[in-house]
């Protein structure tokens, strides 16, 4: 029994040594193994090595004998690629919505799925300065409860808040609890928002309505079942992510923009590839689009200094005027 749980041991040391010391590029001789066996208390000889990475092989791990010389033995991850773990650990450390401490103890857990060797690559990596941080970690709680909330078809409740003048956080709605059915979370500009249907409250048929998930406070289960009707079931998110702006819901409008040639990269951008170029030349391109008006398509309108413009419908180029009129 006792030779049993020390080949047991052998076997796991192996298999810890080759997740921490190897990859597809650089691996371990066989001197190099036995000898990290035997300062692990573990007397190794060659065979017996070799009967453990075959046993390893044998229970999926992809272990693999490098062309070099002389031969290394490695374990070739395939979940995640090192690239994989790159890409993720600079989408980790420039997202403004994770708190510092958040964002450190992810990174350290990523990085915990390369070689020692690649880990050090990694350190060299992506580190976004003067970023503002979220401070305010509870936002991962009311992502777990609007989860749980669309599960077991129910409603979601939560306060809400703004900042003053002063700075100073003040609960909306009177301070009273928002009560909404949950229908999608959307990862927008940095954000997590959800996406809520809203009956009652002011609301004569009911409306969808967005609310920033880090600027709730206390949510929880409502013991109200959430609503259930057509436009819910039928909701499309990813058709609201192309057609509204800064996350405002506004009135749908089917609308042809004028737009000159070198700005056709800002449309493609925003609404895809699959717009509907309804005339086109070499200068300029007619495309229809859907997108829900408000002052912040108004805003990206502007931003494009004139090269875009709004040929139809005639009232939202009237509207887009106004607007335009009221800020000078």
């Amino acid at each position: 029994m006792a030779n049993s749980g020390n080949q047991k041991e052998k076997l796991l040391a192996l298999l810890r040594m080759l997740q921490a010391e190897s990859d597809r590029e650089q691996g371990l001789t066989m001197p190099q193994i036995i000898e990290r066996l035997e300062e692990g208390g573990l007397p190794a000889e060659r065979k017996a090595v070799y009967r453990d990475l075959e046993a390893l092989r044998n229970a999926g791990f992809d272990v693999q004998t490098l062309p070099t010389r002389p031969v290394q033995y490695a374990l070739v991850r395939t979940d995640l690629s090192f690239d994989d773990v790159m890409m993720l650990i600079d989408v980790v450390q420039s997202s403004p919505f994770l708190t510092e401490r958040k964002s450190n103890q992810l990174v350290k857990n990523l990085k915990d799925l390369v070689s020692r060797r690649e880990r050090r690559s990694l350190d060299k990596r992506v580190h976004v300065q003067g970023r503002i941080r979220n401070q305010n970690e509870s936002i991962f709680h009311n992502v777990d409860r609007i989860h749980e909330a669309m599960q077991l078809k129910r409603k979601v409740e939560f306060l809400y808040y703004s900042f003053d003048t002063n700075l100073k956080r003040v609960a909306r709605h009177g301070g009273k609890r928002y009560a909404v059915t949950p229908v999608r979370i959307v990862f927008s500009e940095n954000n997590y928002y959800l996406v809520a249907y809203v009956d009652g409250e002011g609301a004569d048929d009911g409306e969808f309505r967005t609310y920033r998930v880090d600027r709730m406070r206390i949510a929880q289960l409502s013991d109200m079942p959430a609503a259930r009707n057509a436009a819910i079931a039928n909701y499309g998110a990813d058709e609201f992510a192309y057609q509204s702006f800064g996350m405002f819901h506004g009135e749908r409008v089917t609308a042809t923009l004028h737009v000159e040639a070198p700005l056709m990269d800002a449309i493609v951008d925003r609404f895809g590839r699959d717009v509907e170029v309804v005339k086109s030349t070499s200068e300029f391109a007619d495309v229809r689009v859907k997108v829900q008006k408000s002052p912040q398509f108004f805003g990206w309108i502007a931003g494009l200094s004139g090269q875009v413009t709004i040929r139809a419908p005639k009232r939202l180029a009237a509207e887009y005027r106004d607007w335009l009129q009221s800020l000078v």
